[in-house]
């Protein structure tokens, strides 16, 4: 019995430890949890019961380098579902479907969802003021109306290749809305609850406001001002010339800024929809390659200067209109040739023998490196997505025959950009310039700027001294060349012609053709280069005669515009048959109609008004540059009030 009475006593003692180490456990693991794991679990629990309704960030800005916005945010409402505080599905589908533009069973599907929030869409995304008004008039429970945004661009589809555009969540998908997407986007903001399954608010609790952090503000190169120019131009030249396409860049060659660039078929970014991706998804001026022909001859003129293989005024060159090379038999493009000229000449009539001449004098080593150093067969770098690289022989696959096509521009596919991009550096002193298009990053709520892009050298090519030489060449081109459907009385403009023939299914079409011409001004000083190439104009397919004359509108504007002063020192033009010269208004002044007629009866036709035995003042006014030909109005008066003109004048 005793035995028996101590077994038991044991067991209960076991018994006892036992419960008293699960009680230690048990009071270990509820210290855990409570001080160890409280505040997560307490997040977690929290996070289940948080209902969010989301408040999108705006998109940065995006303006042109003088501050003109060219793509900025609307509020839009946007309708939301949080379907635990429905109560009744079905009358609330039914209110808003008419509203939305949706079935009943759509909204239906989606405010039964086993989700905290849904968005009913697509009816509910951006809506209008007037339609968010009307559906929180309807006090529907768990429906909301919340806030977002809208890209819109003030200009239609002015550098609608360069901007780009947004999605349906406002997130950039082409040109730089795409490119700098995370810079713009911005971080959307909430506001948020707690509730119990119900959908109530959690006694005690109160909404919290998370505010959303707006997108930086991004300021460009481009002026609105140049764009509108160069648009201005494609559209005309589209419209009566019939291309297939066409693109212009515009740039300022001492610092690679791109100050305009489009092409047409052009597109509408807020209507993306409605065109072919093909329109919208290439970008000509950085995407198009082609062989550029007669404006890719800078860079054999370039080279041959830099490397004293030419002089220009006294090397001369018979032209018998072809030149044999390796069993092929290259032509010029004036049948009979030019004959005996001097290299300048070669350059001015755009020469091709010429300049097969100069390739030779190089050699395959010296041209193609001077080639690769003005930046062709790589993409330029510029800050647009979609740019090819162009294609350049290998220099082991380079016979006496590519040598020669390589020198005037055959053979060899370039891009538009590479080839401003090189130009630029063969006439503004010999640097490569890396282009660009972003010009500085802007706090939207401080207005700080955060960062600024500078010009990128890339490297010097040709010396100051030869890119003289280039200019100098280049504005007798314009004078007394090919080029002279450029010319800008007034300034000094500098440019190259190009005509290349399209190569279709493997072969040259002797009917197709791009047509280009790059031009800049002013010649001792440039400020600006522009490049256009139209594909396959109706017609006559010459560069001097299709697109220097775009080139020529677009620098006439833009050099008013800015405002670049004109020279004294312009190379005389000369003038083919049928044109019209451009003469200088003499001070005509106290002078006697009599002694006027007698003097200017070849150059200007006059209209008289008053009476009077002197000229009193005149318009258009002396040193005016007009049409020969032009009608002056001469005002006669005494010689006393002759003086006062003069002085006037003065």
């Amino acid at each position: 019995m005793k035995n028996s009475k101590v077994i038991l006593r044991r067991r209960l003692l076991w018994l006892l430890l036992l419960l008293s180490l699960l009680f230690v456990a048990l009071a270990v693991r509820l210290a855990y949890v409570q001080l160890g794991k409280g505040a997560e679990l307490s997040a977690k629990a929290e996070d289940s019961w948080r209902r969010n309704i989301p408040f999108s960030a705006k998109r940065g800005e995006i303006s042109d380098r003088n501050g003109i916005t060219l793509a900025y945010n609307i509020t839009t409402p946007t309708v939301m579902a949080i379907p635990v505080q429905i109560k009744s599905p079905e009358t609330t589908a039914r209110s808003l479907a008419p509203l939305l533009g949706m079935s009943e069973e759509a909204i239906l599907k989606s405010i039964t969802k086993r989700q905290s929030i849904v968005r009913l869409q697509p009816g509910g995304r951006k809506i209008t003021m007037e339609k968010a008004q009307k559906i929180r008039d309807l006090n529907l429970p768990g429906i909301v109306v919340a806030e977002d945004n809208k890209r819109y661009y003030p200009y239609g589809g002015l550098a609608a290749h360069i901007l780009g555009f947004t999605g349906s969540y406002n997130q950039g998908l082409t040109g730089l809305e795409s490119k700098y997407n995370s810079q713009l986007s911005g971080m959307n903001g909430s506001v948020s609850y707690l509730s119990d399954a119900g959908g109530r608010l959690m006694p005690g609790t109160s909404e919290k406001y998370e505010e959303p952090k707006d997108g930086l503000s991004l300021q460009l190169t481009i002026d609105k001002s140049i764009q509108s120019i160069i648009e201005r131009e494609l559209d005309d030249a589209m419209a009566r010339l019939q291309a297939n396409s066409a693109l212009s860049i515009a740039m300022n060659p001492k610092t690679g800024e791109i100050l305009g660039m489009a092409s047409r078929p052009g597109y509408e970014p807020a209507q993306y929809q409605e065109y072919s991706s093909e329109v919208y998804n290439r970008n000509l001026p950085i995407w198009m390659t082609y062989e550029p022909g007669s404006t890719f001859k800078i860079i054999t003129l370039a080279a041959a200067l830099e490397e004293k293989k030419v002089d220009l005024l006294h090397d001369q060159f018979f032209d018998p209109g072809y030149t044999k090379v390796g069993g092929a038999t290259l032509r010029c493009w004036k049948k009979g040739g030019h004959g005996s000229q001097t290299f300048l000449q070669v350059v001015e009539n755009s020469c091709n023998p010429g300049f097969v001449a100069l390739g030779q004098r190089l050699g395959k080593e010296t041209l193609f490196k001077y080639i690769k150093d003005f930046g062709f067969g790589t993409k330029t770098g510029i800050d647009l997505s979609g740019e090819e690289n162009g294609i350049l022989f290998k220099l082991s696959q380079v016979g006496p025959v590519e040598l020669a096509t390589t020198a005037f521009g055959q053979g060899v596919s370039v891009t538009p950009i590479q080839q401003i991009t090189a130009v630029s550096a063969a006439i503004n002193g010999g640097k490569l310039y890396k282009p660009y298009v972003a010009k500085s990053w802007t706090n939207t709520d401080t207005g700080e700027v955060v960062e600024s892009m500078e010009p990128q050298l890339v490297r010097q090519v040709i010396s100051e001294e030869t890119s003289k030489q280039v200019r100098t060449a280049l504005e007798s081109v314009v004078a007394n060349g090919t080029g002279g459907n450029a010319f800008i009385d007034g300034y000094r403009v500098g440019g190259k012609t190009g005509t290349a023939q399209k190569v279709i299914n493997g072969r040259y079409s002797p009917n197709e053709h791009i047509v280009s011409f790059i031009g800049f001004a002013p010649a001792d000083d440039p400020q600006i280069v522009v490049y256009t190439a139209v594909d396959n104009p109706q017609g006559i397919q010459f560069g001097g005669v299709v697109a220097a004359p775009i080139v020529r509108n677009i620098l006439a504007d833009a050099l008013e515009y800015m405002k670049v002063p004109a020279r004294q020192d312009q190379v005389v033009k000369k003038y083919k048959y049928g044109e019209t010269p451009i003469v200088t208004v003499p001070n005509l002044i106290g002078e006697t109609a009599s002694d006027i007629y007698e003097d200017m009866n070849m150059n200007f036709n006059l209209a008289k008004s008053g009476a009077g035995s002197v000229v009193i003042n005149q318009a258009p006014k002396a040193g005016a540059r007009v049409e020969k030909g032009s009608t002056i109005r001469i005002y006669m008066g005494s010689e006393s009030e002759a003086e006062q003109g003069h002085d006037h004048n003065e």
